[in-house]
């Protein structure tokens, strides 16, 4: 297996606890962040400029990603731009549709035709993924993120999928592929081993990388003694 510190995919951690964020930021192996109106909800955020403003204070020269909440495509541009003046390591998030199911390919090639970095974010097809690179500008930055991990929820291996996107993808000069909503470590392998740009990573799962390489017969011990410690603990008798 590939050693972390010799994997070309980036790793970009996926969350919205500025502590958190910070705690990876100390890490040279994070490469950038993602974050989403999901998490910030989760974690109780409210003032959505002002949690933003506070992570780029932190994490002023690593890419993070910030997703336009509205459901207008005319709203959704304002809020793009407002988001992109914000710093310069800022990549828009922008949904492959709204919620009515209509494409956002045209803002998309607004977007990017006018300098924007975008992270064009929640596709599931290699359609989407086609129509999506035919509307980015060659010129400017952009991440493709398609959710490899939601896919595979659906009992469909993503990988034959993420290598076809990674091709298109890689049509332009300036665009890469996101393997996004890992549902384990060894799906960092596995979007290395298709050829994808960034991997975004939980918390969760980062905390995963010190088993990397792990010798197997201790880690079955290991776990061996795990039972009987929480046995032990629990006080269970028979």
């Amino acid at each position: 297996m590939t050693a972390v510190s010799d994997l070309k995919v980036k790793i970009f951690a996926d969350g919205a606890d500025l502590k958190g964020m910070v705690a990876m930021y100390a890490k040279p192996f994070v490469k950038g962040f993602t974050t989403n109106p999901t998490l910030m909800q989760k974690v109780g955020i409210t003032d959505y400029r002002g949690f933003a403003k506070e992570v780029l204070a932190a994490i002023p020269d690593r890419p993070i990603s910030f997703e336009v909440f509205s459901d207008d495509f005319a709203e959704m541009e304002k809020q793009a731009k407002e988001i992109a003046s914000w710093g310069k390591n800022v990549n828009v998030k922008i949904p492959v549709t709204n919620t009515q199911g209509e494409p956002s390919y045209k803002l998309i090639q607004t977007l990017s035709k006018a300098g924007v970095p975008l992270n064009v974010t929640a596709l599931f097809t290699l359609e989407q993924v086609r129509d999506v690179v035919a509307h980015l500008d060659a010129k400017t930055p952009a991440f493709i993120s398609v959710f490899a991990g939601r896919i595979a929820d659906t009992g469909v291996d993503p990988l034959p999928l993420m290598a076809a996107a990674g091709a298109l993808t890689h049509t332009l000069p300036k665009a890469e592929l996101i393997w996004a909503s890992p549902r384990e470590l060894l799906n960092v392998f596995h979007a290395e081993s298709v050829g994808c740009d960034i991997i975004t990573v939980t918390n969760d799962v980062l905390a995963k990388l010190s088993n990397v390489g792990k010798d197997l017969a201790q880690f079955s011990l290991e776990t061996v003694k795990m039972f009987r410690d929480d046995a032990v603990k629990a006080g269970f008798k028979l």
